[in-house]
């Protein structure tokens, strides 16, 4: 009996530095000014990123918003404000199911964020 043998080609699962550009974020048609995104992974089933880049302006804001599956972020570079908290580079976030909060910055960030599932806009 022959063992079934798997090829996997990492480099169909690489995002290399350069290969994507940011892009305004748009979310359900509403252009969300100083804020830019790179998606990283799309899922399929889902039918939308759920690891994504985002790169905040100075002053830049997304509104109160609801996470139905949590949310893990981490801080590339500069400084965000979530919950009335300053996140600073190298930080790291896990929001657990249905946590509410903004986001915004006074000096611009970048940050990663895995979002497993839509967040629901609550402003």
């Amino acid at each position: 009996m022959k063992k079934a043998i798997l090829i996997n080609n990492i480099n169909e699962y690489i995002v290399r530095n350069k290969q994507k550009e940011w892009q305004p974020l748009i979310e359900k048609g509403i252009h969300y000014e100083g804020i830019s995104v790179i998606p990283l992974h799309y899922d399929e089933s889902k039918d939308r990123s759920t690891t994504i880049l985002l790169k905040f302006e100075p002053g830049a804001t997304y509104p109160y918003h609801n996470h139905p599956g949590g949310e893990e972020i981490f801080v590339l570079n500069g400084e965000a404000i979530i919950d009335n908290v300053i996140l600073y580079e190298g930080d790291y976030l896990y929001t657990p199911v249905n946590f509410k909060h903004s986001v915004t910055t006074k000096t611009g960030c970048s940050m990663l964020f895995v979002v497993p599932e839509e967040v629901e806009i609550l402003s």
